[in-house]
């Protein structure tokens, strides 16, 4: 065999190797919590039912790490303020300290309330029910995954209780009302996100890059708008990341927020000034300015992930651990520091093995990202949960994020149209004119700020000619113009993923509801 035939087959099997690499690494974690649970914890009758709920745990833990964190981090990595493997490393960190650190000490047993606790007295029964509800949720986070669709883990694990509750105790279980709440949401989340990124998009356009010195606007507007991403994720982590911590009111965590962000205002605007006074005016530059603010929305956003989130992957496994502690159900459970462990390491391990494909996903499959769209999204995702949550909204961290991708990207859409349409305006009212020329009139439109270009259209407007070009050459003229950037195979996938989540998840759950009551009943 020559050398050409090895190298051909050496190629064709290293994605392969991979992909065995990853699993190994992953199923060596969950064999390593198998041991655990069986030398370090203390025997117990139901102690086998422990041990595979850690290993479920874990198996949790993990594709939360290659689903869900792809969503803080995705943007940074798609407009390139940072590098895959930076936003990895940063994001693995983040998420276990945002766990470990204000992970918080107790969780809810029954996730959004959506089943009675009251009604599963029997404690065998509420250990299957939550055993199936975190396999469930597991499996289709999987499956997401694979398909490249980012969803929510609470969706999945509220689908996997509703549909466990529902196996083990019949319809009336269920609280339909919260249901219709959470359903209210898969609308909500991406709405709300998408809209406020598009209009801080649009207050960047307005502000700086439709002006004709875009450095000297920057410099007063982006200390401003970092100033308020400052006051936005302070009083984010005060409310939610740091609240087993520090519990304090919204009002007080809002004026402390102020506070920090009026203070660090006068130290971020003269190093944005001189940052500004070495580059040159154009949008490039202007994006550049977003590269620190935006690997630190990167973190902090991460770091509060991981401590609200972690008990998506270790709730269902506290809960257990409960009952087999105490011999019966109650509607919160401790997390022992074991418990928690299983959670931020297997979040930061799946982040590593399997969290590249949905970041890319992410970051650059939906639509074109730079510093200043990806900058838009972070604010998005920390404003849209902090008014959620004071007005009762049930809103996905998942959803807001990846409606703020979309959100940009249609705002683009709809400039790139206006601008079509001022273009072929400029052609109508050139009379026959050589190309130069309105190659030039279109130029010198580009780069005039806004109350220049009204002026221009204006003067347009008042010519009266005859039309140089044809209806059809017009239509096709606006056809070029008219780019589609948002890529509408990805919006239909990840729309579809949302909708399904819950239903599937339900039904996954009852399945192995019935199989795990049935293999553990004598």
């Amino acid at each position: 065999m020559d050398l050409n035939n090895i190298s051909s087959i050496e190629q064709a099997t290293y994605w392969g190797r991979k992909e065995l690499f990853r699993l190994g690494v992953a199923l060596l974690f969950i064999v390593g919590i198998m041991f655990y649970a069986y030398t370090g914890l203390p025997v117990r009758p139901d102690s086998i039912m422990l041990i595979i709920a850690a290993m479920m745990g874990g198996y949790m833990a993990l594709n939360i790490g290659a689903n869900d964190v792809a969503n803080n981090v995705g943007p940074a990595v798609g407009s390139k303020a940072l590098t895959l493997v930076g936003a990895i490393l940063i994001a693995a960190i983040f998420e276990a300290s945002g766990a470990l650190i204000a992970g918080g000490d107790v969780v809810s047993t029954i996730k959004k309330g959506i089943i009675d606790p009251a009604l599963i007295t029997d404690v065998n029964t509420f250990i299957w029910l939550m055993m199936a509800a975190l396999l469930a949720g597991a499996v289709w986070l999987n499956i997401a995954t694979v398909m490249g669709a980012p969803v929510s883990t609470t969706h999945s694990i509220v689908g996997g209780v509703l549909g466990a509750g529902v196996a083990a105790g019949g319809w009336g279980i269920a609280n339909w009302d919260k249901m219709g709440a959470i359903a209210a949401s898969w609308v909500i989340s991406p709405m709300l996100g998408g809209l406020i990124a598009a209009l801080f998009l649009f207050l960047i356009k307005r502000t700086i890059t439709y002006k004709e010195d875009m450095l000297q606007a920057a410099k007063k507007m982006v200390p401003l708008l970092v100033s308020l991403m400052i006051w936005a994720f302070s009083t984010y982590l005060i409310l939610k990341g740091l609240k087993r911590l520090w519990k304090v009111d919204f009002t007080s965590a809002l004026l402390m927020g102020a506070g920090i962000a009026v203070a660090l205002f006068f130290i971020v605007k003269p190093l944005i000034a001189k940052a500004a006074n070495k580059l040159e005016n154009n949008k490039q530059s202007v994006n550049d300015l977003f590269t620190i603010p935006l690997i630190f929305a990167a973190a902090l956003l991460s770091f509060a992930h991981g401590a609200n989130d972690v008990a998506n992957a270790v709730g269902p496994l506290a809960a257990i651990n409960d009952a087999i502690l105490l011999g019966n159900v109650s509607s919160k459970a401790s997390i022992p520091l074991w418990v928690m462990m299983v959670g931020a390491v297997g979040i930061a391990l799946g982040l590593a093995l399997y969290g590249p494909k949905l970041i890319r996903t992410v970051g650059s499959e939906i639509t074109e990202l730079d510093k200043m769209r990806a900058f838009c999204i972070a604010m998005a995702a920390a404003i849209t949960v902090i008014i959620a949550s004071q007005l009762g909204l049930p809103v996905s961290s998942t959803h807001i994020a990846v409606g703020g991708v979309f959100g940009v990207g249609f705002l683009r859409e709809y400039l790139k149209r206006y601008y079509a349409k001022v273009v072929d305006e400029v052609m109508t009212h050139h009379e026959g004119e050589d190309h130069e020329k309105v190659e030039a009139f279109l130029n010198k439109f580009k780069v005039a700020s806004l109350e220049s270009k009204r002026l221009m259209l204006k003067e347009l407007k008042q010519r009266t000619s005859s039309n140089p070009f044809t209806k059809s050459e017009r239509k096709n003229l606006r056809r070029v113009y008219h780019e589609e950037l948002v890529k509408r195979s990805a919006l239909l996938k990840i729309a579809t993923a949302w909708v399904i989540t819950v239903p599937f998840s339900a039904l996954l759950a009852a399945m192995f509801y019935f199989m795990i009551r049935g293999i553990s009943l004598p």
